[in-house]
């Protein structure tokens, strides 16, 4: 089983400064990465903001989780991520999905196709991307892109290539996550009717018990297994982790009490419990690398001390 890293997710709308100052405690705490989305909202771009917090720490791996396809060209995408791992001295992780927003495209000026097309883009993308971080001089004519005799400059620090990671929840993506990425990760949600509705049947075991045995059988084939990765929905350290699944079952009215207690994406309960559950979590479905939103993370810390690397 591969080591335990953690990392954090920022949602929060905050200044240059506090930026800043939110990187050098995420790294002070024992963090292994710091991430951002990427929606047309009030948070940075990712990659100016995540440069300045490279820029601001020495060993804080920083990534996207996850960049929008279809916001990028990727050409364009391979040469800021490219750059991005060479200001940061190979500390750069590139997450990528393929968007599920209908009313960012729409403020974009950008077609919303259906899904199996989006993560078809993305499966081109992620081509063209690897063969421009391996120096290779690429031209290709494909459905979605066309690129001639382009080669990348700055090369990535990190080689082959700064490591890549797949998110998302529907079978396509994870199909596609299994074959070609480095990192596969699970966020437990599908966000339905062009990204407005929530639906979290994914958090369930089962569910997830079978999305993991999709991804070793499709991944079962490379040399090297993928790692796996859980974006924790929710965290609440307590003394009484029933009562706090009860609280979260009147508004996540799909899922049972019991339910969200075996659920991955949900962390309830003590330090020791919660540090107990990613121990049993790892073994059962193999996730190492867990990330949480950056409102917990002081809360969360704690178990980030105990087994960050065990």
């Amino acid at each position: 089983m591969r080591p335990f890293r953690f990392g954090v997710s920022v949602r929060s709308s905050l200044s240059g400064p506090e930026w800043i100052a939110l990187a050098r405690r995420v790294e002070g705490l024992g963090y292994a990465t710091l991430s951002l989305p990427d929606h047309l909202t009030e948070r940075p771009a990712p990659f100016p903001a995540l440069t300045a917090a490279a820029t601001a720490t020495t060993r804080l791996r920083v990534g996207t989780l996850v960049l929008n396809n279809d916001f990028r060209h990727p050409v364009l995408l391979a040469r800021e991520a490219a750059t991005l791992d060479w200001a940061s001295a190979g500390r750069f992780e590139l997450g990528l999905g393929a968007g599920y927003v209908k009313s960012e495209y729409d403020e974009a000026g950008l077609a919303y196709d259906r899904g199996a097309i989006r993560v078809e883009r993305l499966a081109e993308s992620i081509t063209i991307v690897k063969r421009l971080f391996e120096g290779e001089a690429v031209t290709v004519h494909g459905r979605h892109y066309r690129v001639t005799g382009h080669t990348l400059f700055p090369r990535p620090v990190q080689r082959p290539r700064p490591p890549i990671l797949v998110g998302g929840n529907g079978p396509r993506l994870l199909a596609l996550a299994s074959a070609e990425a480095d990192i596969v990760g699970f966020s437990g949600i599908t966000f339905a009717d062009a990204g407005t509705r929530p639906e979290l049947s994914g958090f369930r075991a089962a569910a997830v018990d079978e999305r993991i045995e999709r991804v070793r059988a499709a991944a079962g084939s490379r040399p090297v297994a993928p790692e796996l990765n859980a974006l924790i929905q929710r965290v609440v350290v307590t003394d009484d982790r029933r009562a706090a699944a009860t609280s979260l079952a009147q508004r996540w009215t799909a899922l049972s009490v019991e339910q969200i207690l075996e659920s991955p994406f949900v962390l309830l309960g003590s330090t020791g419990e919660i540090a107990e559950q990613l121990v049993a979590r790892r073994a059962r479905w193999g996730f190492s690398y867990f990330v949480v939103f950056d409102d917990v993370l002081e809360a969360f810390a704690p178990i980030v001390a105990r087994l960050a690397g065990a």
